[in-house]
């Protein structure tokens, strides 16, 4: 088994060019070539037919927004791309769940970006929806960072309204966290670039500067809904246009012509922001890892069951393949150590799927927490925030053991300091799912209930 060596470097010892790593490799670049398919859908959103209309409104479409707002030779990191994934297809689909929200840097910031989708159903709100806009802003709320909105939505899906706004985790709680973000000093800017309506127009107005292109609306109710209620015939332009709002409510801030000017105006208001506070995690020079990554597919089997090395996983991921281990002949099923990945420090917690040997006990099976595991690495996660370090989880994990000698080692109360430790954690954390990820097992590896 490869391990680190007194320079803290694992070498690795696999070898990649066996039948069964070339197996592994022919599967997962069909799964790959799968999932670029799948994803190459989803970025269509409603369809060429749907983005040519929305052209045809002199609009850009949600993405083409984000490529021109972020700073050039840079990468939007997109989040969620995979939400609502073949769910609402009644009512034909909602690719993206209608919204595309993800990680950029703008005039060298970083920050959240937040895009309604006009090209699926007009950018209204599904339930999926709220839940993927929810995730971004409490990302951004954790990590401090400005957060942009463009907005371009019709509201609220009316057939699946009763699933979209009374719950903790729905549409009401965008406004929340609206709120909580402006009272912590994460800047917030809107960008109204098509319609606004009902429920939607409170978001602009609760960030802190609001832009408003020419032909856009932003209205409780629309020309016909007016008419129908109180019998008032008015158009879109006056009841809620650029310049009426500019003008006379004064409800916004800055009237652009186009989304061009929208997205350049934007980009000066970041420019404008006060710098972030100093990050407390420490920055060293980045270097390559020690092996290719591309190993990763001749190495992970594509049977779920099967036992690999993850040491082999970890050694190309981080910095120079260097990982300097934490009781590394205490509780071997688990995988404590520190290290970097571009250059930033990094707490790693990774289950061990090869069985493991030991002298004068039963073997341990591999994806499996026992007792000194869960000691360990509650231990270190304690360590890590100590001293402010990142933590990367990487799971592939079956659960706690169980049986006699795990009820006499005290698994439960073992499991419940892990679990105890990942509840508490303060540092950023990241989850990453390379296999399996079950019951009590997910949790302590920390799962998406403990906010990684």
């Amino acid at each position: 088994m490869p391990s680190p060596q007194t320079d803290d470097r694992i070498i690795s010892k696999i070898d990649i060019n066996t039948p069964s790593a070339h197996n592994n490799h022919t599967h997962w670049q069909d799964e790959v070539k799968l999932i670029k398919e799948e994803r190459a859908k989803i970025i269509l959103g409603g369809g060429l037919k749907n983005i040519e209309r929305q052209h045809a409104k002199n609009r850009l479409t949600a993405r083409e927004r984000i490529a021109k707002l972020i700073d050039s030779q840079t990468t939007f990191y997109e989040l969620g791309t995979y939400v609502a994934y073949k769910m609402y297809e009644e009512w034909g689909g909602a690719p993206a769940a209608g919204v595309v929200a993800g990680l950029g840097y703008i005039e060298n910031r970083l920050c959240m970006i937040i895009a309604n989708d006009a090209t699926v159903k007009a950018g209204s709100f599904f339930p999926m929806t709220s839940k993927k806009v929810i995730r971004a802003q409490t990302i951004a709320y954790d990590n401090h960072l400005p957060t942009i909105y463009l907005v371009d939505s019709a509201g609220i899906f009316l057939p699946l309204q009763e699933d979209v706004f009374p719950d903790q985790d729905d549409f009401g709680r965008v406004f929340y966290l609206n709120a909580r973000m402006s009272s912590c000093g994460i800047p917030q800017i809107t960008a109204i670039m098509g319609m606004c309506v009902a429920g939607g127009a409170y978001l602009p107005v609760m960030t802190d500067k609001v832009l408003m292109t020419e032909g856009s609306g932003l209205f409780l109710a629309g020309p016909a809904l007016v008419k129908a209620a109180i019998g008032q015939v008015i158009s879109a332009e006056e009841l809620g246009g650029a310049t009426m709002h500019a003008e006379i409510s004064g409800t916004i801030d800055f009237k652009e012509k186009s989304d061009e000017s929208a997205l350049k105006h934007i980009r000066k208001l970041v420019n404008q922001m006060g710098h972030p506070e100093i990050s407390p995690v420490k920055k060293i020079e980045s270097r390559k890892p020690a092996y290719p990554a591309k190993d990763l597919h001749r190495i992970m089997p594509f049977e779920q069951m099967s036992e690999y090395d993850t040491y082999e996983i970890i050694a190309r991921i981080v910095d120079d393949a260097e990982f300097v281990e934490y009781k590394k002949d205490y509780g071997k099923t688990l995988l404590c150590g520190y290290a970097h990945i571009g250059g930033y420090p990094v707490g790693i917690i990774a289950n061990q799927k090869k069985h493991i040997m030991n002298k004068g006990k039963p073997p341990e099976f591999g994806g499996v927490i026992y007792t000194e595991s869960a000691e360990k690495a509650a231990r270190f996660i304690m360590d890590c925030n100590q001293n402010y370090i990142p933590l990367l989880f990487i799971h592939d994990v079956n659960g706690f053991m169980v049986g006699r000698d795990a009820e006499h080692s005290g698994i439960i109360k073992a499991g419940a300091k892990m679990v105890d430790a990942v509840s508490n954690s303060v540092v950023p954390k990241i989850s990453l799912i390379i296999g399996g990820s079950f019951g009590a097992g997910n949790y302590a590896m920390c799962g998406k209930a403990y906010a990684p």
